[in-house]
């Protein structure tokens, strides 16, 4: 085995970190990545990931020249290019800026989700922002309502960077926010993502319980 040429500051509970993961493995490229474990919150940074990334943000991917990608995005289109096989990330022309497009749509519902997910469990709840987080959450539900009545046929076409992020989004509402209950609401995205989230490589990055 060869040795890991990059190092990935890393979360598993982060579902931005989770998309990363995911087309490492979809790529065959985890071999080429150590992981760097960082626990931080807004309120508790990581000192060492602020040395590379001042935002004091994962994930955060520094290359074997010591130069630092960071966001997701940035860190999946630079891993996109690393491979030989078929592009996860379209490389020109309309696919990519559709499938670039449903991508950021899934980060805005992850946004929102750990925006929620701070707020509920680093604020005491007598200082939580109830109209606040209810416009978190209405950001998530016009998202997924999007997605539902326009993508579902896209997303089932590729597991590609689009699929990823939307996977990824909606694990992460499963593991930090299931009071959401978006599958009564979005039965053709739930019955996708119950076939994509047996693909080896969702298993293997699942959240911790």
């Amino acid at each position: 085995m060869s040795t890991p040429s990059m190092t990935l500051f890393h979360n598993p509970a982060s579902p931005f970190v989770r998309k990363v993961m995911v087309l490492l493995h979809e790529t065959g490229q985890l071999n080429r990545v150590a992981l760097h474990a960082s626990q931080l919150t807004p309120v508790s940074p990581d000192a060492a990931l602020n040395q590379d990334n001042p935002l004091g943000k994962i994930p955060a991917l520094r290359l074997a020249d010591g130069q630092v990608l960071y966001d997701s995005r940035v860190i999946l289109d630079y891993l996109d290019q690393q491979h030989v096989g078929n592009p996860l990330i379209p490389r020109d022309g309309s696919a990519r800026w559709r499938r670039l497009t449903l991508a950021a749509l899934a980060d805005g519902i992850m946004d929102a989700s750990v925006l929620v997910r701070y707020e509920l469990a680093l604020r005491a709840p007598e200082k939580h922002w109830e109209q606040w987080l209810d416009g978190q959450r209405d950001k998530i539900r016009r998202a997924l309502a999007l997605l539902e009545a326009e993508a579902i046929a896209e997303l089932a076409s590729h597991f590609d960077v689009a699929a990823i992020s939307v996977a990824c989004a909606l694990g992460y509402l499963d593991f930090r926010h299931p009071d959401l209950e978006w599958r009564q609401e979005q039965p053709k995205l739930a019955a996708w993502y119950l076939e994509v989230s047996q693909r080896p490589s969702m298993l293997a990055t699942r959240p911790p319980v």
